[in-house]
């Protein structure tokens, strides 16, 4: 057993989504979204590179020296898998794991709304899930796969760096390709997908200008294409989108938009505050007609107006996610007041009034 399987152990039973070790600290663990160490041993340079060359090939030694960067995934027989970041900071070595649950929960289990199901199971488009890190981004994209993996037959590709979740096929065949092992980048991935006759693309994460344009290029073609943007809301995911893009092209990239695009996802993550664990708060955009003709006409500013009138599609606001679960008493005033968007809606709540920021 390698000297850091002990800490990925005591990280899956203290139900931490992070474990943090670096050169001159002593290991931390991230529990509910706060950090708590876990041992007074200050760890050195010398013990800290033993116990990561352990999990690692030779190949994937030298490129880290070489470059002081690293990003691969681990798995844990019977435990769990692992996302991976080694990186060189001033004290010497560093590095971050992300637990990456071996049991894919449901959109049902995850107390997701119902109208990602339909999401996963478009035959084409694109549909983008976006948040800051460690929001459940990841989740939620596995939860509509592995729904559709049970409820629609067909061939799934995942493209991601490192794979996260490992889907088994059920309904649906499925490929997990990795950036670095499996290929060289996620735009030439993406271009052999195109070959590869699938019906579902996921993309871990539309990171560069490339990447971006071939995704929206295989979901104008006939593919359905789930990916990550690093945003919060559906009026900057899609400026942020656009914006990518040489001045030129984006009058033509926001009528590709209007035509692709079919949902926006966006979510922030809370503590409970009535049992252990977290809660997502989505904002949901689905492109009708009215959303599509508004991305079209640069005035993506009214997306909200679409969204507050289309509840009865399964649309939500941001805000008016975070006020069903303080109604519910799930997370406290203070946190929704934090990831809120209209502060004066929340601000009342609040037993002392905030400074003006």
């Amino acid at each position: 057993m390698a000297k850091l399987d002990h800490l990925f152990r005591l990280m899956h039973e203290r139900n931490a989504s992070d474990l943090h070790i670096f050169s001159g600290n002593e290991p931390a663990l991230r529990i509910r979204g706060d950090m708590v160490r876990i041992s007074d041993e200050i760890l050195t340079n010398e013990k800290l590179k033993d116990m990561l060359f352990e999990i690692i090939t030779p190949d994937k030694a030298r490129f880290f020296e070489q470059t002081g960067d690293l990003d691969f995934g681990y798995e844990v027989e019977g435990l769990a898998r692992y996302r991976c970041n080694y990186f060189m900071q001033k004290n010497g070595l560093g590095a971050v794991f992300r637990e990456i649950p071996s049991t894919i929960l449901s959109i049902d289990q995850l107390g997701l709304p119902q109208v990602l199901k339909q999401l996963s199971m478009l035959p084409r488009g694109l549909v983008l899930c976006t948040g800051p890190t460690g929001s459940g981004k990841s989740t939620t994209l596995a939860a509509m796969i592995e729904h559709a993996n049970q409820n629609r037959k067909g061939h799934v590709i995942t493209i991601e760096d490192p794979i996260e979740f490992v889907h088994q096929g059920k309904q649906c065949i499925i490929n997990h390709r990795e950036v670095g092992s499996h290929t060289q980048s996620f735009a030439m991935a993406l271009r052999a997908a195109l070959r590869e006759n699938p019906d579902i693309i996921l993309v871990g994460e539309m990171r560069d200008l490339e990447t971006t344009e071939l995704a929206i290029e295989a979901a104008n073609t006939g593919h359905l294409v789930l990916s990550t943007v690093h945003t919060m809301g559906a009026t900057r995911t899609i400026d942020r989108i656009v914006d990518m893009f040489p001045s030129a092209q984006q009058a033509q990239i926001r009528t590709s938009l209007s035509e692709s695009l079919k949902g926006v996802i966006s979510q922030a993550l809370f503590k409970r505050t009535d049992t252990l664990g977290r809660v997502a708060a989505l904002e949901i955009l689905l492109v009708t007609h009215a959303a599509a003709n508004l991305i079209r006409e640069e005035k993506t500013f009214q997306l909200l107006t679409v969204i507050q009138t289309g509840r009865r599609l399964g649309m939500v606001s941001l805000d008016d996610s975070i006020m069903e679960l303080l109604q519910r008493r799930w997370i406290s005033v203070e946190e929704g007041y934090e990831k809120c968007v209209d502060k004066d809606r929340f601000c009342k709540l609040l037993k002392y009034t905030p400074p003006e920021w």
